[in-house]
């Protein structure tokens, strides 16, 4: 941490004096380092104005979402996602994220089934009746980072997979109210992960959340199968993803060797994952993306 006097400027950029803004906040930083605990560099605490930022963002990963929401449906393919995410983010000034990211050539994930998670886009895949999809959106807006995804039944859609889903979201949901200022990533970790056992789901253990908003991917990695009390603490200011990954069956998965990006479930069953991106605050938290 960046060592101050109580009257220097403070380090996050507001123009006040250390004192009257971020001291009592390193101290307690300080407090927890010495107890063992796992806290955030100052670089990952996101301003006023960086939040401002994320949520223009965030505003038009929302509205691309809403818009797959309203066309999605049998009979298209998944490359027609691709083209719509493509359009309406350009036409709102931003840049799909995903695209051309470490060698991912799409604009948009669009996961089906048995696809866990980064499953790209194609003319060959054709939406048909009884099909899950998760579509996962992430847009650049002025140099500022959003993310989040949903799932989406397509007709109709059998028992036992809609309450894949719907468990799902809950589990994002009891994640959510484990989101305070000053407690631990592995508080929200294990209740979803204790919910989707209670529900006889399992949550990939690999693959996981991140802190996000000056670039795609940044720390701290968050993980659904953690321990209440460990993980880095959640402090005002930390922006990251909750987007557990829950399987029908066993929570092993394998990577597409072909395309080295698509996830799926080692034994062929369903998973299912909503996204969204939050901000701790002092009071709890701020859904910025969904």
């Amino acid at each position: 941490m960046i060592k101050l006097g109580r009257n220097d400027i403070c380090w996050c950029g507001s123009g006040i004096k250390y004192k009257k803004c971020h001291y009592n906040f390193d101290s307690k930083l300080e407090m927890a380092i010495r107890q063992g605990h796992i806290v955030p560099e100052h670089r990952l605490i996101k301003t006023p104005e960086q939040i401002e930022g994320i949520k223009r963002s965030a505003a038009v990963n929302i509205a691309i979402l809403d818009y797959v929401g309203e066309h999605i449906r049998a009979g298209i393919t998944t490359e027609e996602i691709d083209q719509w995410v493509y359009e309406q983010t350009k036409m709102r000034g931003g840049i799909p994220a995903p695209l051309n990211f470490e060698g991912f050539p799409k604009s948009v994930c669009t996961s089906l089934n048995n696809e866990v998670c980064h499953g790209i886009p194609s003319k060959d895949i054709v939406l048909k009746d009884g099909d899950i999809i998760n579509v996962d959106a992430s847009t650049i807006l002025n140099g500022y980072y959003s993310d989040s995804s949903r799932m989406f039944l397509i007709g109709e859609v059998s028992k036992e997979k809609k309450r894949l889903v719907q468990v799902a979201r809950e589990c994002l949901d009891e994640g959510l109210k484990e989101v305070k200022p000053w407690g631990f990533l592995g508080d929200m970790g294990q209740a979803i992960n204790d919910y989707a056992k209670a529900h006889g789901y399992s949550i990939v253990r690999e693959i996981g959340g991140h802190g996000i908003g000056l670039q795609f991917h940044e720390d701290p990695w968050v993980s659904y199968v953690s321990k209440r009390g460990t993980e880095m603490m959640m402090v005002p200011g930390l922006v990251f993803t909750i987007e557990p990954m829950v399987n029908m069956g066993k929570p092993d998965i394998y990577i597409d060797e072909e395309n080295d990006w698509t996830v799926y479930t080692e034994d062929g069953t369903s998973s299912a994952q909503w996204e969204i991106q939050v901000l701790v605050t002092e009071e709890g938290y701020e859904i910025l993306c969904y």
